[in-house]
This record gives C-alpha cells, structure tokens and sequence, in this order.
C-alpha cells in the first residue's frame, strides 16, 4: 500500500461475504473500470466475478449463465449499464497476447474482470483497480487497492 495506492481490507469469512463485496463492487463500477483479480487457484476470483456479473444482468431483469472463462480466455455480457469483460488470462504466455483478444481496447468502453492480470505486464492500466483473495481457514481475505480517488468514490464496503 502507498499514498497514493490505499487499500480497503476486508475478512470474508464465507461464500455470502464474498457474494455481498461483488454486488457491492457491481452497483459501484463500470465502464472504463478495470477490476484486477489476483489470487491462487481456488481463492474466489471467478466466484466473485460471477456473483458481480449476475449481480449486473439481475438489475436488468436477466438470467444467464456465468462459466469459467478459463478455455475460452474472454466471456463478454451486454447489460444496460455496459459491456462486461470477463477474462482469464492464465493460458497466456505473453503480454501481447492481449492485444488478440481486443482487451486493451475493452480498457476503455467495458468494465473489465481480468482473472491472472500478471499476464497483463506493462499493458496493465494504471487507474485499475486490484482485488486480491487470499485464503484464510475456510474464508478469505480481500484487500482492494488502486487510486485513492478511485477508492473514496466507491464509498463504504458491506459489513462482512
């Protein structure tokens, strides 16, 4: 954490804890938003971007189905309130290999759920936002860090 990087840390002792913190992040982000999601296998980040995403598609009176994009590398869903980019970058080799998916420009017009974003390397947005899980027993813990602008108009997390 720096000055000009804080960060919001938050134990997240179950699955509802983790549901409550991506409906929060949904009904806060959108186009232009960058959400980095960071984390070892199994720590939630694709169960927090589904719950964010159908989260998204309820609001507009919409039901469907989240996967993993983890074969696929991107999933994108149309809301009302803007295109989201689910990515899962794991299966990449290099940073370039972003640009071939149209990320970079997603970046600009989506709210864009990066899963692995080391992949990203210097293609990382600078104003992204960097949700981090970590395993903790048989919760998590999740610590949010970007532009301390960015994170005050976010306003207060769930109580978790």
């Amino acid at each position: 954490m720096t000055a000009d990087r804080p960060a919001i840390t938050l134990d997240l002792p179950d699955p509802a804890a983790t549901e409550a913190v991506a409906r929060w992040l949904a009904d806060h982000l959108g186009p232009g938003d960058v959400l980095l999601l960071q984390g070892p296998i199994g720590a939630g980040k694709t169960h927090l971007a589904r719950t964010l995403i159908q989260h998204r598609l309820a609001a507009d009176g919409t039901m469907e189905d989240v996967p993993s994009p983890t074969f696929t590398l991107v999933q994108v869903y149309d809301t009302q309130g803007g295109e989201i980019w689910h990515a899962d970058l794991y299966r990449l080799s290099h940073p370039q290999d972003v640009l071939e998916l149209g990320l970079d420009e997603a970046f600009d017009t989506a709210l864009c759920l990066i899963e692995w974003p080391d992949r990203l390397g210097s293609l990382t947005p600078p104003q992204a936002l960097t949700l981090t899980l970590t395993p903790r027993g048989e919760g998590r813990r999740a610590t949010l860090t970007g532009p301390s602008a960015r994170l005050s108009a976010l306003g207060a997390p769930p109580p978790t």
